[in-house]
């Protein structure tokens, strides 16, 4: 098992560390342990440098972030079902995959960041390469209502999403044909272009995307009429998600490779869906403990009775209560409350039961309850006339 790393301890920032502190504190860390200022000890620099790397690019995603806060990694191979799996132990999330992790990609801004300290080299080429090579499609984000029924059950769901989807035409290259696609003439193919700039401590060579390729390398000639040159087209696919029996107001289901499509053939992105559980009229849920009241009447509660008690899943379970129960008195029925979703434990259904008192009662029955409190030694009710009479 793959040890777990404390992301926020590895760049120096507590768990509040805005984006600001987070970039601040990176850029710190990247030009410590960075190959290029450490060339006497370049390979425990690198190992190090890598490390600071996984932890920005994870804390500076808002969504990874989360992910990381919740469940303590962002790394689905963890597994589904196994010890500390996904919402369980902080070790994992619920995700689907065709072709299983793809790993990290893209580091954002980090090739600006290496340019500002380095002046280029090392850091540069890191840049151009990212910037020419497979880069992995962007990740989609949506919410799903649910009710406590099918979070307790689990349940299969078709959704409409809105994505880029690679085109058919072109197959994603976003032209007419292969031979319209040439080499960017202002970069030279890299997809940036260099600078120097004079500061107060001398020439820094910086580099910025170039704006007539857009960081690509290429420029095509004759666009394809499909998709005007993007490579991708507007769909509305409808896609199944499965929601496992178990799982909790606002945690999140991934799909992976169902997002937007990458470039140069990189993988394509992922789908997260945010789970909101409806409240429920009658049951209320409290980890995998499930509550709720249970109405009963006077004769219910002073001779004991075999009540039915509705369950989550739309059974009934019979349970007996002793006679002179009182209102507010509370019975669990073992293993009828939620499960985990990463394990087969599951938890207890409580219920408390409330006497109810008749409103309204016949001629008869007030007669009856009067000599059954007569045998009590109770004050019977005293029936007031009018002011007159």
């Amino acid at each position: 098992m793959a040890e777990k790393k404390d992301y926020y301890e590895i760049l120096g920032v507590n768990k509040t560390a805005t984006d600001d502190e987070l970039k601040k504190a990176y850029r710190k860390m990247a030009k410590k342990y960075h190959p290029d200022a450490n060339k006497d000890n370049k390979e425990e620099a690198e190992a190090k440098f890598k490390e600071v790397n996984e932890a920005y690019e994870v804390l500076s995603n808002p969504q990874k972030r989360k992910m990381y806060d919740q469940f303590g990694t962002v790394d689905p191979s963890s597994g589904f079902g196994g010890t500390g799996g996904p919402f369980g132990g902080g070790n994992g999330y619920y995700s689907y995959s065709s072709s299983g992790f793809d790993g990290f990609t893209d580091f954002g801004d980090l090739g600006d960041i290496f340019s500002s300290f380095f002046g280029g080299g090392f850091s540069s080429q890191r840049s151009n390469r990212r910037s020419n090579g497979p880069r992995k499609g962007e990740d989609l984000n949506l919410s799903m209502e649910i009710t406590l029924e099918e979070a307790f059950l689990g349940v299969e769901k078709e959704i409409t999403i809105t994505r880029q989807e690679t085109c058919t035409v072109c197959n994603g290259k976003g032209s007419k044909k292969e031979s319209s696609i040439i080499k960017c003439p202002t970069c030279g193919g890299t997809g940036q272009v260099r600078q120097m700039q004079n500061t107060i401590l001398g020439q820094v060579q910086t580099t910025r995307t170039c704006s007539d390729c857009h960081g690509t390398g290429e420029i095509i000639k004759e666009p394809c009429e499909n998709c005007h040159g993007k490579g991708t087209v507007r769909k509305t696919p409808k896609i199944k998600v499965k929601i496992p029996a178990g799982i909790e107001n606002g945690q999140t289901v991934v799909l992976r490779g169902q997002g937007n499509p990458g470039t140069k053939g990189g993988a394509t992105g992922d789908l997260y869906i945010t789970i909101k559980v409806r409240k429920h009229s009658i049951y209320k849920r409290e980890g995998n403990t499930i509550y709720c009241d249970i109405p009963i009447t006077i004769t219910q509660a002073t001779l004991g009775a075999e009540l039915e008690i509705p369950m989550v899943d739309g059974s009934k379970e019979k349970y007996k209560i002793p006679e002179g129960t009182q209102t507010g008195t509370q019975f669990t029925i073992r293993g009828k409350g939620f499960k985990s979703v990463n394990s087969s434990i599951q938890g207890n259904f409580i219920f408390k039961v409330i006497v109810q008192t008749p409103k309204r009662i016949t001629k008869e029955q007030r007669e009856l309850l009067v000599e059954l409190a007569k045998t009590m030694n109770e004050q019977p009710p005293v029936k007031r006339r009018g002011i007159f009479g």
